[in-house]
Order: structure tokens, then C-alpha cells, then sequence
């Protein structure tokens, strides 16, 4: 099993950070498109190649985000219609999220097999995770998947202060 952490830099605007081991060295590079349309983050491995991209979807009537892992499109994340709660659905063949992923503290399961957990750290400055790899054939489409449901994070976040405002 392997562990890799998430921490994001507190009030990066243009959404850099990095995905560690526990050695603290820099395994991929977490890097979101400021200011551009359609807002994408991009994923890169140690020799800076990207090997997975998460891209929001422009002109959808709800927010949705498609993840591709390696030129593939894996999964997608889709806001559902909702008067009371943030409602979100996962869409991917053979892939389910079991737990509060809206809190950041969950089991990714492929095929009703656990190949990953997540865990929110406490007690840190910024968002930190604990990403537990039980298979490392799918490190780079759980990766993307926890990047991508913090990206839905983010956008409900800031939709949100912008409608109080």
C-alpha cells in the first residue's frame, strides 16, 4: 500500500500544489488554469508529463467536471437538482465512492474491490489528504478523482459566497 498527500496552498490563485509521498517528495503536479474558460487543472507526473485532466463543462445548466486519465475519459462528476443540499453523482464504469466525499473521507472501489482511501488530515493550514493507494494500477485515477471532487468543492464554495453576496 502506498500513501501520498494532497495539501493545497491556502489563497493560491492560480490553484498550484503538489501531491506528495511520505518521504515529502513531489510525486505529481496539480496545476488549474486561471482565468480561462473552460477551467481546467491539470495533473503531471514526476517527469512532468500530464497524465490526467480535469476539465468543468461551460454552458451546462448544472455544474459538471470531466476527468481523463491518460487521454481517457474516466469519470464524470455531475451536480444533480436539489432545492435543500448540494447533491453531486460520480459517473464511472466500475468505479464507486463509498463515504462522505463531501468531507473528504472515503473508500474508492473498483469492481466492489477497495483500491483507495481518503482521509481528511486535521489540525493543518489549508486542505490536507491522506490518499491510500491499495492498488497501484489506479494511483493516477484516484488521484485525479480526489482532485476533481476538491474542484467541485471549490466551485460550490465560491458559487455559494457569490450568491450571498
Amino acid at each position: 500500500m502506498r500513501q501520498l498527500y494532497i495539501k493545497q496552498k491556502v489563497f493560491s490563485l492560480s490553484g498550484k500544489f503538489t501531491v506528495k509521498d511520505q518521504q515529502e517528495k513531489d510525486i505529481y503536479y496539480v496545476e488549474g488554469s486561471f482565468m480561462q474558460v473552460p477551467k481546467t487543472f491539470s495533473i503531471r507526473n514526476a517527469a512532468r508529463d500530464e497524465v490526467a485532466l480535469i476539465t468543468k463543462k461551460v454552458f451546462s445548466f448544472l455544474p459538471k467536471f470531466f476527468v481523463e486519465v491518460n487521454g481517457r475519459e474516466v469519470l464524470t462528476i455531475k451536480k444533480e437538482f436539489s432545492f435543500l443540499k448540494a447533491r453531486y453523482s460520480i459517473d464511472a464504469a466500475g468505479i464507486e465512492v463509498h463515504g462522505n466525499w463531501w468531507d473528504m473521507d472515503f473508500q474508492i472501489l473498483q469492481h466492489g474491490v477497495i483500491v483507495g482511501k481518503v482521509v481528511k488530515e486535521w489540525f493543518t493550514w489549508g486542505d490536507s489528504y491522506k490518499v491510500q493507494i491499495m492498488d497501484e494500477e489506479m494511483e493516477t485515477i484516484i488521484i485525479a478523482l480526489v482532485v476533481a471532487i476538491d474542484c467541485v468543492k471549490a466551485d460550490q464554495a465560491a458559487a455559494s459566497s457569490a450568491a450571498s453576496n
